[in-house]
């Protein structure tokens, strides 16, 4: 895979940016009206308006378990067609939940984007980790029973 274009760049580092804003604007354009999302839990098809719904309460979950900002580590794409584009993003989370104690943790996950017109939309998400598991392990959560 190679080095992610400006386009895909200028993408994601918004993303980040409204993924610490809770943008609900920007995601409201950045995945496709329908949009395919798989971790290890499973897979399914999720309506854009039904995940608008989620933002706020997944970015109060995770700022609940300290999380101060979302940045991308690495970026590399590869062109499937004229129209679809999979990246794969390396995340660094960073948690703050004792003064001058931050615990940055590595995520990953693996999207294709699609061209629509002169905008990119996310048409399929794959986080590769359980995010909340791996809050447990970090003893950012109490662990489930």
């Amino acid at each position: 895979m190679a080095e992610a274009s400006k386009a895909i760049r200028e993408f994601f580092d918004a993303y980040a940016k409204a993924t610490g804003s809770l943008d609900l604007a920007f995601f409201g354009t950045a995945y496709g009206e329908t949009f395919l999302f798989a971790g290890p839990g499973g897979v399914q098809a999720v309506k854009r308006d039904d995940f608008l719904k989620v933002v706020p309460k997944r970015g109060a979950f995770f700022r609940a378990a300290g999380l101060v900002a979302s940045d991308i580590r690495r970026l590399e794409e590869m062109r499937l067609d004229e129209r679809h584009t999979l990246v794969q993003a390396r995340w660094d989370l960073r948690f703050e939940t004792e003064a001058g104690r931050p615990i940055i943790d590595e995520s990953g996950a693996t999207y294709v984007l699609r061209r629509q017109d002169d905008s990119l939309q996310i048409v399929f998400q794959l986080d590769h980790q359980d995010l909340t598991k791996r809050l447990q392990e970090l003893g950012l959560l109490p662990a489930s029973g």
